[in-house]
């Protein structure tokens, strides 16, 4: 993931920033502004705490963790003194190494989701596309569970644990979310994946109720792609986290089977942000979707 952040200072928002994924995104945007201002290379810095211009990158990426005393002595090379400002860094920095809350479970969900986790808890605001599936924050216990089986072939009775304790991983992201009022998602999704046999026609009836319900929230924005509309805009599933105040760049998470990208440069965000343009627009207006969601019966 490239950087993209804007160099600043402290900036807005840092007190929201929330898991150490985005604590570490945090930090090293403010020590590349730090670094940047002072007119010194990547080079010169990695030099002043033994390390190299890799390593340097590393750190301002938010790729690694932070060592208090690399972080102490670069702020006193970019000629931070004693005071709040150098405080906050060293605290920010000692955060960004702490263990995340998913990491009791960190052997059983996959590495590539674990950046994921941290940045999706911070985001004030989700864009979710999914052409094949419910997206996962607005799932039902039963559904997760179905989806789980599937995708892994796990079949009731065969490694349940691992059904278990993936499922708690997604009921603890739901409930974080339904906790902090101050968070929305707005979701665009096909009409088939409604319809989709999954777990069974009274598990299906269930997870539409519970979609319905969500709307009603006016957190949640629901809008559906009607089958009969011609495919869909895009074949893949994406989401687009917002952060409040400017303290994170906007990133744009795709989910394959074995790992995933972030993405946060300019270009690629600015070409997803136009695609959630263009699936909003072939998708129902909320008003709509929620009246197709009352209509559909299940599984076709």
């Amino acid at each position: 993931m490239s950087a993209g952040q804007e160099p600043g200072a402290a900036g807005p928002g840092t007190g929201a920033v929330r898991g150490p994924a985005a604590r570490r995104m945090l930090v090293g945007a403010r020590l590349r502004g730090l670094r940047e201002r002072s007119g010194l290379s990547r080079d010169q810095a990695g030099y002043a705490i033994r390390g190299s211009a890799s390593k340097i990158s590393r750190l301002e990426l938010g790729r690694t963790s932070f060592a208090r005393r690399d972080v102490a002595d670069l702020l006193t090379l970019y000629g931070v003194p004693d005071g709040t400002e150098r405080e906050e860094l060293l605290r920010l920095a000692r955060e960004a190494n702490e263990r995340a809350w998913w990491h009791r479970y960190g052997e059983l969900v996959p590495a590539w989701t674990h950046r994921f986790l941290d940045l999706e808890e911070t985001a004030r605001e989700v864009r979710a596309y999914e052409p094949c599936q419910i997206p996962e924050l607005l799932q039902t216990e039963e559904y997760t569970r179905a989806c789980l089986a599937i995708r892994d072939g796990i079949r009731e009775g065969d490694r349940r644990i691992e059904i278990d304790e993936r499922a708690a991983v997604r009921r603890l992201r739901r409930r974080r979310f339904a906790d902090d009022p101050g968070r929305t998602l707005a979701a665009v999704l096909d009409e088939a994946a409604l319809r989709r046999f999954v777990g069974g026609p009274e598990l299906i009836r269930g997870q539409l109720r519970h979609l319905a319900a969500l709307a009603d929230t006016g957190r949640v924005e629901l809008r559906i792609i009607p089958v009969g509309e011609g495919p869909p805009p895009l074949s893949h599933g994406f989401s687009i986290l917002g952060f409040a105040g400017g303290a994170l760049p906007d990133v744009v998470y795709l989910e394959f089977l074995t790992t995933a990208l972030y993405l946060d440069k300019p270009a690629d965000v600015a070409a997803y942000t136009a695609a959630w343009g263009r699936l909003s627009a072939a998708a129902l207006p909320p008003d709509a979707s929620r009246a197709l969601l009352a209509r559909l019966p299940g599984p076709l």
